[in-house]
């Protein structure tokens, strides 16, 4: 069992850093927003911190799971950082997705001050994260993901390393992209089946089990259907995630035509008032 230091308990950090203390691990949390902290602390019987720095002090392992680019940035730098708190040794495991950029930033920072960096961001909502089972996709040297691949096991169903530093981010931009695409063609297919006067739910049991099946067709039909969305991955952050693919397909020199129109898609649903909403919400914008 590892001294572990959580930073970031939002609808993913916060049953992620309860899978770690369940496990065995000593965890000790920080949250920008105290009462939350506290919340988690006494739910799950572990330690709570004043900083990212008091919480990364004399810590193994320091997992963060915040917002962007910038939220990242400033948990990690800075006097009351996690950096400023984390020894020689140690290693951080970032689970935000944010940039290929930043992440090789903050590896660069975290070698020059001897310790580790794995980038680790992670696939499967809020409910893969309640139930245990994200999909996590690493990069950082083979050294540092060996050592954290075992802490990380608590809540994921499966952990790979993709490469070097930054790898782990680019691998998150691919399942992105992916569901994307996939979000929108169901939304077109359910609406098209609306219009055409079918039964979705019958027509979704048919098709799921051949090659049209998905975990989105699986997992969010019915409530596409039932116009529910107040749940899961919010639009905003889709598109948060969206813009840093297109921002590196600019980069890179990748084409992204199908996933910039579906950006301008996620738009719309956030003009209607959906930022909030599940990603699924795309159907809004089709006449059923």
């Amino acid at each position: 069992m590892a001294k572990v230091a959580f930073l970031g308990l939002g609808v993913m950090g916060f049953p992620m850093a309860g899978h770690l203390a369940a496990q065995g691990h000593a965890v000790t949390v920080w949250n920008r927003t105290a009462a939350r902290a506290g919340a988690w602390g006494a739910k799950f019987k572990g330690q709570v911190a004043s900083s990212a720095k008091e919480a990364a002090a004399g810590a193994e392992f320091v997992m963060a799971c915040v917002g962007n680019d910038e939220d990242l940035r400033e948990v990690c730098l800075g006097e009351a950082g996690a950096f400023a708190g984390m020894g020689q040794g140690a290693v951080f495991v970032d689970h935000t997705t944010v940039s290929a950029k930043v992440t090789r930033d903050l590896a660069a920072i975290a070698a020059e001050r001897g310790f580790g960096y794995v980038d680790a961001p992670v696939s499967g909502g809020q409910a893969g994260a309640e139930n245990g089972v994200l999909s996590v996709m690493c990069g950082g040297s083979q050294a540092d993901y060996d050592r954290a691949a075992p802490v990380i096991d608590a809540y994921s169903r499966i952990c790979r390393r993709i490469g070097e530093a930054g790898s782990g981010q680019l691998a998150k931009m691919v399942n992105q992209i992916c569901i994307a695409g996939l979000m929108q063609g169901l939304s077109e297919a359910l609406a098209f089946g609306s219009k055409a006067g079918l039964d979705g739910r019958a027509v979704v049991e048919v098709i799921s089990q051949g090659a049209a099946g998905s975990w989105q067709m699986a997992n969010r039909h019915q409530t596409m259907l039932e116009d529910r969305f107040d749940f899961g991955f919010a639009v905003d952050w889709m598109r948060k995630d969206l813009n840093i693919c297109l921002e590196t397909a600019e980069e890179i020199g990748a084409s992204l035509p199908v996933t910039a129109l579906i950006d301008q898609f996620y738009k719309d649903v956030q003009l209607m008032g959906g930022g909030r909403n599940d990603t699924s919400s795309l159907i809004r914008r089709l006449p059923r």
